[in-house]
């Protein structure tokens, strides 16, 4: 295993392209629970490359029925991340003056669960994010309404060698 870089203008890039539209290769979840988590991973899939294909406790999608809980849901992107130590993404908590495009925001509310994964388009001069469910794309940070926030940084992306 080997460790390579995170391709941040891909990610933007991607996106860019299907903020306001859905990726025929992916299910549209907004019916189900929303696609904000599942748009956020399809952007750092762009950037990284590769999935990581670990039964359950991996990160991958093939179908709406063949993905893991990381794919879609918040908290689950969120362990994921943080905890890989395997092939794909990686990330640690920052705060907000650390982040770079490309990388993830959470929304959550004051009993601490978290409910929203925007992606991270531009920082100067504010935030801007890109996100799916409510479709947005160069939207301020600061227009969103929650209780609690965490930046999620991704530091690069494992591969096999």
């Amino acid at each position: 295993m080997r460790e390579t870089g995170y391709n941040r203008a891909a990610a933007v890039a991607y996106a860019r392209q299907w903020a306001f539209a859905r990726n025929p290769r992916y299910y549209n979840f907004d019916s189900v629970g929303g696609d904000c988590t599942n748009f956020a991973s399809q952007c750092v899939f762009a950037g990284a490359g590769v999935m990581n294909t670990t039964p359950t406790m991996g990160w991958y999608y093939r179908s709406s029925s063949d993905r893991t809980p990381s794919w879609t849901g918040v908290e689950y992107l969120y362990r994921f991340l943080i905890n890989n130590r395997s092939i794909g993404p990686y990330a640690r908590e920052v705060g907000a003056g650390e982040v770079q495009v490309g990388d993830l925001v959470q929304l959550g509310r004051s009993d601490g669960s978290f409910y929203h994964t925007p992606v991270i388009t531009a920082t100067s001069p504010a935030i801007l994010v890109a996100a799916h469910t409510f479709d947005a794309f160069d939207r301020p940070l600061s227009t969103y309404s929650f209780d609690k926030v965490r930046f999620l940084h991704i530091d690069g992306v494992r591969v096999w060698s």
